[in-house]
């Protein structure tokens, strides 16, 4: 099959700068691809790579897309190269969507969000918003300041924070090994705790990708679970971690992990337990996202989607971006 190609770049500026380990980010940059085959179905998809999280970056994805022909054909698509992740989930999702999609369907109601808290103090008056939009489970940045300081915050946000919530700590790498059983062994304390009925649903990433042999021996040391992210950015990672004996919980974000049809195969033959997580992308990008957290969730665990309240909300901007440029 042959599809005509086309692909715009676009900038999507954050209400507030969401900070992490990583540093502080405004903008969220991408490009937005429509395929159309000789039938005139029409197919888009989304490349939003983030590299300093294990993916190419902007600039090679948009050499990638200048260099193709107006013109290409499903050979093109399976055969980007693993170094440019972001692309093989874009162009994928697109055919998918499109002419090779007769097997895809909207993602059922019966995912759940959690949804993001700011880092720091801001949590604690942003809890309250979320929840009443109906979020349940909610993952919070650590990590960003001071131990002794975040320590004191997140004492006030489990005793803020209505009775059987579930809460995710996520430090993006951010920890010393003396810091991350520091965390663990306040959140053993707490659930050991009969008074709080908080749950602390896991410790995402604490340690740098480069320490796995750390996290490793930590999940094996404490309660409380831990889940790789920066760790199994892409496909090529997640193999190496489960062969490296990884057992515990993996977040998985679709837009930059690579071929869905490659993560749809490793995940039903490993059966792994996954939690699915955005990248801040477009309704393009998360529409292909939430199609393989519908199918491949496990464990009943929310998927961290609940980013909507980061951007302003305008319904028209494909329309606008496809027809102003």
């Amino acid at each position: 099959m042959r599809y005509q190609f086309k692909f715009r770049p676009y900038q999507r500026r954050f209400l507030r700068s969401l900070t992490t380990n990583h540093g502080k980010w405004d903008i969220r940059e991408g490009i937005i691809l429509r395929l159309t085959d000789e039938t005139l179905r029409v197919g888009w998809g989304e490349i939003a790579p983030i590299s300093w999280f294990g993916s190419e970056t902007l600039e090679q994805a948009l050499d990638f897309c200048r260099q193709l022909p107006g013109e290409i054909t499903d050979e093109i698509i399976f055969s980007i190269p693993d170094e440019l992740p972001a692309c093989q989930f874009g162009f994928e999702s697109a055919w998918e969507m499109g002419s090779g999609g007769d097997n895809f369907i909207t993602p059922n109601s019966s995912l759940f969000y959690s949804g993001l808290l700011p880092a720091g103090e801001a949590a604690l008056n942003q809890w309250e918003t979320l929840w009443q939009k109906g979020y349940r489970t909610f993952k919070w940045k650590i990590g960003v300041y001071a131990i002794a300081d975040e320590l004191k915050i997140f004492e006030s946000l489990i005793h803020t924070l209505p009775a059987f919530t579930k809460l995710r700590l996520d430090a993006n790498g951010g920890l010393s090994y003396e810091e991350a059983n520091l965390w663990l062994w306040t959140c053993d304390n707490l659930k050991a705790n009969p008074e709080v009925t908080l749950e602390i649903e896991f410790i995402e990433q604490p340690l740098p990708v480069e320490q796995f042999e750390g996290m490793l021996e930590l999940s094996t040391s404490y309660e409380t679970a831990i889940a790789l992210d920066e760790s199994v950015a892409t496909l090529g990672q997640l193999a190496a971690c489960h062969q490296q004996g990884w057992r515990g919980i993996f977040v998985i974000k679709p837009g930059i992990v690579g071929s869905p049809s490659r993560l749809r195969e490793f995940c039903h033959q490993h059966q792994i337990d996954v939690v699915f997580s955005s990248v801040f992308e477009t309704a393009i990008a998360r529409l292909a996202a939430l199609q393989l957290a519908a199918e491949l969730s496990r464990n009943n665990r929310a998927i961290g989607f609940g980013i909507d309240h980061f951007f302003e909300q305008e319904e028209t901007w494909l329309q606008s971006l496809w027809n102003d440029l």
